[in-house]
C-alpha cells in the first residue's frame, strides 16, 4: 500500500507539472482526489490494516494528499498567471489611436423652449407655480367665474373623474391656489400640462402644455400686462418684434384680448409662417376679473392684476418652424435630433 501511494504521488505531480490549462488541471484533480479517484480507493482498503498499520498508512496519504494539492495550487497560479499577462498583451491600448466618440442626447425642442421662456421671467421678478393635474371643479371652473351649466364647461371638452373631479382643462387653477395662500405682490408663471378631449391632428392634442402667468398688486392696469408681454416677445423673437392686442372674451379675465406678435420671419410684410397677414397669434390675455380676485381671498377694491396664458407647443412650433405637432410628441430621434 505504501508503494501504491508512493506510485500516486509520483504520477500525480508529474501530470500536474505537463498540465497546461485550468481544465485540464481539474481532470487531474477529479483522477487522484475525487469520490472515486485513485486516493479515495486506496483509503477505502484500510480497513484490511493491522491496528499498527492504520495510522501510518492515514499519515501517509494524507501527506500524499497535501502534496498533490499544493501541487495542484501552485500550477493553477502559474497557468492563471500566464493567462492573465497574455490577456494583457493581447488588451494593449495604443492611446494614439482616435477613440470612439458617444453619442450624446439632448434637450427636448420643448425644454429649450420652456428653459428659454422660464429665464425671460425670471428676469422680470417672476417665480415658477404648479399645481395638481386632477383638480377639483371648483378650482377648474367656478372658482375662475364659470359657473355651473356655464357654456365653457362644454367648450372646454373636459375629462371628468367625477361629478367633482376633473382632469385640468387649463393652469389657470393655479391662480386661486396661489392667492388663497400668498399675499399680493404675487408674480407667478405657471407651466404645466393640461388635457381636452380633442382629436389628435397636425395642431391638436388631448394632452398638451400651457403657460400660465398672474400678476396681482396694487394699481396693475393694461399698461402693465403691454410692457410685459412686449418685454416677452422681444426678448424671445427678437428686440424688433411687435404685439398686437384683439378684442376677445375669457368669462376669468375683463377686459380681455386675443395677443399677435409681428411675425419674426418677415418683420410684418406677410410670409408663409404668418400666412400673408404679418401677424402670429401667441397667447390670451387679460385684467383678472374682479369675481375671480374675491375667489382667491384678495380685495379686488385694492388690488388689481392681469392674466396671460400660451401653449408651449404652438411657441415651439412657431419658433422652429414645425407644422405638425404630432412631431413634439412622437420621440423620433431623426427629428429630434435636429434641435
Amino acid at each position: 500500500m505504501r508503494e501504491q501511494l508512493e506510485k500516486i504521488k509520483n504520477d500525480a505531480v508529474k501530470e500536474i507539472k505537463v498540465g497546461t490549462d485550468s481544465k485540464g488541471l481539474d481532470e487531474i484533480r477529479i483522477k487522484y482526489l475525487g469520490k472515486k479517484g485513485l486516493l479515495t480507493g486506496i483509503l477505502r482498503g484500510m480497513g484490511g490494516l493491522s491496528t499498527e498499520e492504520r495510522p501510518v498508512i492515514g499519515k501517509l496519504a494524507n501527506d500524499v494528499r497535501e502534496e498533490i494539492e499544493a501541487a495542484l495550487e501552485a500550477s493553477v497560479n502559474k497557468i492563471k498567471s500566464g493567462e492573465k499577462n497574455k490577456r494583457l498583451l493581447e488588451e494593449v491600448i495604443d492611446i494614439t489611436m482616435p477613440g470612439v466618440s458617444s453619442k450624446i442626447g439632448g434637450l427636448h425642442p420643448e425644454t429649450k423652449v420652456l428653459d428659454e421662456i422660464k429665464e425671460i421671467f425670471f428676469g422680470m421678478g417672476f417665480s415658477v407655480a404648479e399645481g395638481p393635474e386632477v383638480e377639483l371643479d371648483y378650482y377648474n371652473f367656478e372658482a375662475l367665474n364659470i359657473p355651473e351649466n356655464h357654456p365653457a364647461k362644454d367648450e372646454q371638452d373636459t375629462f371628468y373623474i367625477n361629478d367633482k373631479v376633473v382632469l385640468r382643462t387649463q393652469t389657470s387653477p393655479v391662480q386661486i391656489r396661489t392667492m388663497e395662500k400668498t399675499k399680493p405682490p404675487i408674480r407667478i408663471i405657471v407651466p404645466g400640462r393640461v388635457y381636452r378631449s380633442d382629436a389628435v391632428d397636425a395642431t391638436h392634442s388631448p394632452v398638451f402644455t400651457q403657460i400660465e402667468g398672474l400678476v396681482v398688486d396694487k394699481g396693475i392696469t393694461m399698461a402693465n400686462l403691454k410692457g410685459t408681454l412686449d418685454t416677452f416677445a422681444q426678448r424671445f423673437f427678437g428686440e424688433k418684434t411687435r404685439t398686437k392686442f384683439r378684442p376677445h372674451h375669457f368669462p376669468f379675465t375683463e377686459p380681455s384680448a386675443e395677443v399677435d406678435v409681428s411675425c419674426f420671419v418677415c418683420g410684418g410684410e406677410g410670409c408663409r409662417v404668418c400666412k400673408g397677414s404679418g401677424w402670429i397669434e401667441i397667447l390670451g390675455a387679460g385684467m383678472v376679473h374682479p369675481d375671480v380676485l374675491r375667489r382667491g381671498g384678495i380685495d379686488p377694491e385694492i388690488y388689481s392684476g392681469f392674466a396671460f396664458g400660451m401653449g408651449l407647443e404652438r411657441i415651439v412650433m412657431i419658433k422652429y418652424g414645425i407644422d405638425d405637432m404630432r412631431l413634439l410628441f412622437e420621440n423620433d430621434v431623426r427629428f429630434l435630433k435636429q434641435f
